[in-house]
């Protein structure tokens, strides 16, 4: 593969990239990159109806897969291109990786990011000894001005996704799990550029018995659907999306070429099932996984693979960088979509003991209430009762059910019902 690191900036073919050259990625960057645990998951195969395993990519040292092709990449160079140093355009892991590596390798790394780059990427990447350069709105602008500076200091372009020593480098990811989980029968990965799913389709290779190979992304940035539509891949565009590290505008060219004969299906899931898929794994799994991480968890809850009923099936959990504020706004929005939080008016006495009896309702079914907040202003021309909104939280729909005829039972009236399954 050495041979192909002269191309790191442009684009290039790479028919020539086997499951050889994951072996070799694998040995390379043994000593530098964590090899994960791939656990089972007796909760989640209780309620999806197969035997699921987990490949914890987010216990790498950054938080994400990212860091095996950054590695391999790092590694594959010359004395004379390390001593220049290397540049990405990224706002998010792989800067991180190419941070992390670059110093643990004594590789000088410029990463530029948009101007938007949450605060704590940038100063993690600094923190790691990267210069951060920000530019533009988008990652495509700081990928313009990324090339001005290859252009003007002689750096060498590592490409998040789309490089031979970066897919090579992710497919260590498929060696691993057939070492973990030799009777796995499905892998289910996101897919963003493709380079980790055309690098577990490499490791896949040749093995003794069928895998399938099962793919996941964003409905709301579905580039590699498109890319098989087309017959190639082809700009999109996108909408925001929970799911933040798939958001990628055009897949690979060189991923499609390797993934597209590989890859039996692929599913699109909804925000929603996102959200749900990263509050399942904190409540039964004890780990934070971002959007991009729980897509393939998403798609099992959405029951986008009815045929992997009964069968072995591993989980790529790809990474875990997702800021706490965003966490705790993706945790309550999961609340929502999975019904356990609602929102509601409600319309009860003003006199003294109304706010109490409709607490004690509340209480009485095994309800929990979180937020009330009164509407005197802009409730009915009855001044004798007065509107509240609620929020309250619940086990489930049922419960939620329950709670409502609880509270008409005593005369309450409930209005503007919020949530899944509102009237």
């Amino acid at each position: 593969m050495s041979s192909l690191i002269p191309a790191l900036n442009v684009r290039w073919f790479v028919s020539a990239l086997s499951h050889d050259d994951v072996v070799q990625a694998a040995a390379r960057i043994g000593s530098g990159v964590l090899t994960t645990p791939c656990v089972p998951s007796p909760e989640l195969s209780d309620r999806l109806g197969c035997s699921i395993w987990l490949k914890l990519e987010y216990l790498q040292r950054t938080g994400s897969f990212k860091e095996r092709g950054a590695c391999n990449a790092l590694l594959l160079l010359d004395p004379a291109v390390r001593a220049r140093g290397v540049i990405a355009a990224s706002a998010g892991n792989h800067a991180l990786a190419l941070a992390y590596h670059g110093r643990r390798l004594q590789v000088p790394v410029t990463v530029v990011m948009p101007r938007f780059a949450p605060l704590i990427k940038q100063s993690r990447c600094q923190a790691l000894g990267a210069e951060v350069v920000l530019a533009g709105d988008t990652i495509a602008e700081a990928k313009h001005e990324a090339d001005r500076i290859l252009r003007e200091r002689g750096l060498s372009y590592v490409h998040g996704f789309d490089g031979p020593a970066v897919i090579a480098g992710q497919g260590t990811i498929g060696l691993e799990i057939l070492a973990q989980c030799p009777e796995v029968d499905a892998i289910v990965a996101p897919i963003g550029g493709g380079g980790l799913i055309a690098g577990l389709a490499l490791a896949l290779d040749g093995w003794s018995r069928p895998v399938e190979l099962l793919g996941v992304e964003p409905a709301r940035a579905a580039s590699y659907s498109a890319a098989v539509a087309a017959g190639r891949p082809v700009p999109i565009a996108m909408q925001p999306t929970l799911a933040d590290g798939l958001a990628v505008p055009e897949v690979g060219a060189n991923a499609f070429a390797i993934a597209r004969g590989a890859v039996s299906a692929v599913a699109a899931v909804e925000e929603s099932s996102l959200a749900v898929a990263v509050l399942r794994l904190a409540e039964l799994e004890k780990g934070v996984v971002e959007g991009a991480g729980a897509a393939p968890l998403a798609a099992m809850l959405e029951g986008k693979f009815p045929g992997l009923a009964g069968r072995n099936v591993v989980l790529v959990l790809c990474g875990g960088n997702i800021d706490p504020a965003v966490l705790s706004r993706i945790i309550e929005f999961g609340l929502v979509a999975d019904g356990r939080l609602v929102q509601f008016v409600a319309v009860i006495s003003d006199r003294p003991g109304g706010l109490a009896e409709f607490a004690a309702t509340v209480a009485s079914v095994g309800a929990s209430i979180k937020e009330v907040e009164h509407d005197r202003l802009f409730g009915s021309a009855d001044i004798s009762r007065v509107r509240v909104l609620c929020r309250v939280e619940v086990r489930d729909l049922a419960h939620r059910n329950r709670l409502f005829a609880a509270l008409r039972g005593t005369g309450i009236e409930v209005l503007e019902q919020g949530g899944p399954g509102s009237a």
